[in-house]
């Protein structure tokens, strides 16, 4: 299909050749576009009429409705839209850039910080870290009507802006989120729409598609929301029929550079909320209007949450306390010893994340925590012990080795109030710590042991939260992971291009070692624990009765040899599930394991009756 349009102040023409089945336009007249093609849009185009070339969207740039609709626009104004609904999605739907139906949006820009940095960039290859949330729940049918989850998709996501922005990485140093405010309430459930899936798949299914399956996400694309109810259209709700119920999951998918496991999960009770009010499908286009308005229409510029590292406290400004931090930070990493690694697979196949799930009864829950407590610790201390135990018992070799294990640590308590911050709690704030344990475990006096050593991660978990230190040893680490990642991301983009560089080569022979030089200990993690703790006290099932969610997994995509254990309760239940990359390890290890630990927990946990 080709298209011609005038430009009425130049007397030019310009050609859009689309072709439908490629997905590819070709423009002929101008000289090479600058980074911003919305910048070429509204200003190139005006002034810049004078030469030609041929530019293909499809292999060199993403251009999305918006930028071709405001060309359009400058050429033939009233025809703008004519041939904008005949176009296909430029990438897969999941991927789609959010296009508004009006020009001269308001944009904002926010620089990422080192923490976000660390995440993004490993991400741009097949999306590692992107998050996911599964709610299983049983719900009458209107509740999951396409609009109205549409509409409540729609509020969220002006809410939290950040949820429906953008990246763009210029270089290595400067990576923002780019957001293109909806220029209506209309736009934010367009915009929402676009970003709203709904299938026909079983909890598995949708899990495994979004693990091993082409990435949902992109940098185009943070986050989005799936539904699925097996038989495909969610039924009409039949008069008089409120209290029949339909199984539904919903699956919600966030970018980790976004924000973290409480922001998640805050946005899923908040979100379930608002589905579950009595406030039917006019009222909620009402209140997007109305939140469109607030935070949007008279707020000028559109304000994005900032990054953890503008919100720690400053920085000491003497040198000597600076030098003090630097210090504290190199010597705290010293102390992480660990020599235990899963091993393996000698020829690893292509990454296949598998998740193991086990819930307890609420009974039993409830029995495991009132255990724990007459003990002193909370689940997640025990479930640090209980790694420790159940590798004891699968691998009996290193013990002269400690284990180590390592989880994320909530920042958000230790940030400076920030209207922003109260405004929306999508952004990531956490920094991390490690738990040393022993490696062997004596037959004899085992009960105590173990108990001892969830008192021991307990205290270790305490001392990381609550040290002087927290705030400057969490700006260290951000700073290092995300100098870490910028060079691990240019190895990688140079490998991608074939460009080889060569190693320094040493110009004489190495000096001695000086001998007040300790030798370097091993520092390895056996695997990374996700502790989200007591989740019946974020969702607020009371607030969505009609709503009866009864399982919930998370997890993210994971690099190749990737391994995270989780452990929360829900609804009454204690879930402890072990995501894992079935192709890296070796196999026999891994299940060993995972049966070692639940058997430890009801050896340990359960009480004895």
């Amino acid at each position: 299909m080709n298209i011609m349009s005038r430009c009425s102040k130049r007397g030019k023409f310009l050609l859009i050749p689309i072709d439908v089945s490629m997905c590819r336009f070709s423009i002929h007249f101008l000289p090479p576009p600058p980074t911003s093609a919305l910048y070429w849009a509204n200003t190139y185009i005006p002034n810049t009429l004078s030469h030609c070339f041929r530019f293909s969207i499809h292999t060199m740039a993403f251009f999305t409705l918006l930028e071709v609709q405001r060309i359009a626009e400058f050429l033939n104004p009233k025809n703008a839209f004519r041939f904008l609904p005949s176009l296909p999605l430029l990438s897969s739907s999941a991927s789609t850039t959010a296009t508004s139906p009006k020009p001269n949006g308001i944009r904002t820009e926010r620089k990422m910080g080192d923490t976000e940095v660390s995440y993004f960039l490993p991400s741009r290859e097949s999306g590692v870290n992107d998050m996911y949330l599964h709610l299983g729940c049983r719900a009458p049918p209107r509740f999951m009507e396409r609009r109205r989850v549409a509409l409540v998709w729609a509020i969220m996501r002006v809410r939290h802006p950040l949820l429906a922005s953008k990246v763009r990485m210029n270089s290595y140093e400067d990576i923002s989120f780019v957001y293109d405010a909806p220029l209506s309430s209309k736009d934010a459930l367009f915009d929402a729409e676009r970003h709203l899936d709904y299938r026909s798949q079983t909890k598995e299914e949708l899990i495994d598609s979004y693990l091993n399956g082409p990435r949902t996400l992109s940098q185009e694309c943070l986050s989005y929301l799936i539904v699925s109810h097996i038989g495909g259209k969610v039924p009409e709700q039949i008069p008089g029929s409120h209290l029949i119920l339909e199984n539904f999951d919903l699956l919600i998918c966030a970018t980790h550079f976004l924000g973290d496991g409480m922001a998640l999960h805050q946005f899923a009770n908040d979100f379930s909320i608002l589905l579950g009010s009595d406030i039917d499908g006019a009222g909620l286009a009402d209140k997007l209007a109305e939140e469109w308005g607030q935070r949007v229409r008279h707020a000028t510029p559109v304000a994005l949450p900032l990054s953890m590292e503008c919100r720690l406290p400053s920085a000491p400004e003497k040198k000597i306390s600076r030098a003090a931090t630097r210090i504290d930070f190199a010597l705290s990493q010293q102390s992480l010893i660990g020599g235990h690694n899963f091993p393996r697979r000698s020829s690893a196949g292509v990454r296949h994340t598998i998740v193991p799930t086990m819930s307890f009864a609420a009974d039993t829950t409830k029995a495991i925590l009132k255990n724990c407590k007459s003990h002193g610790v909370s689940i997640s201390a025990a479930l640090f012990a209980i790694c420790n135990v159940a590798w004891a018992r699968t691998h009996n070799k290193g013990w002269e080795m400690p284990i180590m294990m390592y989880s994320a640590l909530n920042m958000r308590g230790s940030l400076q109030a920030d209207k922003r911050l109260h405004d929306s709690y999508w952004f990531l704030a956490i920094g991390y710590f490690n738990v040393v344990l022993p490696s062997f475990f004596p037959a004899s006096s085992s009960d105590a042991m173990f108990w001892h050593r969830a008192r021991s991660a307990k205290a270790q978990s305490t001392k990381a939260a609550k040290t002087t230190m927290v705030v400057s040893r969490c700006r260290e680490m951000a700073t290092e992971r995300g100098s870490r990642a910028r060079v691990w991301a240019k190895e990688d983009d140079d490998k991608l291009a074939g460009i080889t560089t060569p190693k320094p080569q040493a110009t004489s022979a190495p000096g001695p070692t000086p001998a007040r030089l300790k030798p370097k200990v091993p520092s390895s993690a056996l695997l990374g624990l996700s502790l989200l703790g007591n989740l019946d006290g974020i969702y607020k099932h009371s607030e969505f009765p009609d709503i009866k969610y009864h399982t919930l997994t998370t997890g993210s995509r994971q690099r190749s040899g990737g391994m995270l254990l989780f452990g929360y309760t829900f609804a009454e239940k204690l879930w402890i599930s072990l995501g894992y990359d079935e192709n890296g390890f070796e196999e026999e290890t891994v299940r060993r394991f995972w049966e070692n630990a639940l058997l430890c927990v009801d050896e340990f946990l359960v009480p004895s009756t």
